[in-house]
């Protein structure tokens, strides 16, 4: 099929988890753990998912996302995925129901079991449900489990919840809906070096223009190198407006790091709990002021995570 940019070449039975993805939170988790298992029963898993979000493509304009494709891709593999096939939307948005299971999950990606959330849509104008999707694969011998969703505080789990929890800085409750933590791997560039007059040098950012920009404001965060290493990490998300900034940054202070110029690197930097929002300062030694009380903070935060982590293992 030409919608597809990559299908394995081996033609094997396969367990196929439907769904976007975005995020992989624990109701994604709840399909493509089960799908992901049926290994043991002799089935490949597969993850069938879009290389565009469908919202995105209806809408006509880029919808922001919880996940980069490359995390996507990694977390997936991690949960026990050899094959992620990302179809192209637009070329299979106007398939009838039927057609879509017919010739794509059965005829194609050799389906014998499919696992899906309960509000999954699919077929031209998302005509079909998951009850549609169940008399299809009665029909074309296929096994289909629907998954409920998964709830957190009296809410149902969804990429759209996450997303408000982040637009109102509340990550560490979106972390743990994502079974991870929000953030992306970009290359350090130069900035201005304020960081180093002030006596605390930062890493400079340019997030990924797909991704939901959490609220404004000072993070703490784990930063991440290429050599492995992890540090904590004291992130502005915003256009420093003390120093006349316009542009919209991750600028990150690594108060415990001690090593040499990251400039051209590659460094991940994730969010961990939000500190305080962004505001102007009066003077630069107000805001120096301001960076190292903020780096006492996260510093004990990320300790506490620290120890939260070592005792769930």
């Amino acid at each position: 099929m030409q919608c597809f940019e990559h299908i394995p070449e081996e033609q094997q039975n396969t367990a196929v988890a439907l769904g976007f993805f975005d995020g992989l939170h624990i109701g994604h988790r709840s399909v493509l753990e089960l799908a992901a298992d049926q290994r043991r029963n002799g089935l490949t898993p597969l993850c069938l998912t879009f290389s565009q979000s469908p919202k995105s493509v209806l809408a006509g304009k880029q919808l922001p996302m919880l996940m980069t494709r490359e995390d996507k891709t990694r977390a997936l593999e991690r949960i026990g995925f050899e094959h992620t096939v990302f179809a192209d939307f637009r070329k299979i948005m106007d398939l009838s129901a039927e057609r879509f299971v017919k010739e794509i999950l059965s005829d194609t990606l050799h389906a014998k079991k499919l696992y899906c959330g309960f509000n999954y849509r699919f077929g031209k104008n998302a005509e079909g449900d998951a009850q549609a999707l169940r008399l299809l694969c009665e029909r074309y011998g296929l096994r289909l489990h629907v998954l409920p969703p998964a709830e957190d505080e009296g809410e149902v789990v969804s990429s759209s919840l996450i997303k408000s929890l982040i637009l109102r800085g509340e990550v560490s409750r979106a972390n743990r809906l994502l079974c991870g933590e929000f953030g992306f791997a970009q290359t350090v560039t130069h900035g201005k070096h304020l960081g180093r007059k002030l006596g605390a040098p930062t890493i400079n950012q340019t997030p990924f223009g797909s991704l939901i920009t959490p609220l404004r404001g000072v993070y703490c965060s784990r930063v991440t190198l290429e050599n492995g290493e992890a540090y904590c990490g004291v992130t502005n998300v915003g256009i420093k407006p003390t120093v006349g900034g316009t542009t919209l940054l991750w600028e990150t202070y690594m108060p415990k790091y001690t090593g040499g110029e990251i400039y051209g690197q590659s460094a991940d930097v994730r969010l961990l709990d939000f500190i305080r929002p962004e505001k102007q300062f009066e003077s630069l030694d107000a805001l120096k002021a301001e960076i190292l009380l903020n780096s006492q903070t996260a510093l004990e935060i990320y300790e506490q995570k620290l120890i939260l982590n070592s005792n769930k293992k």
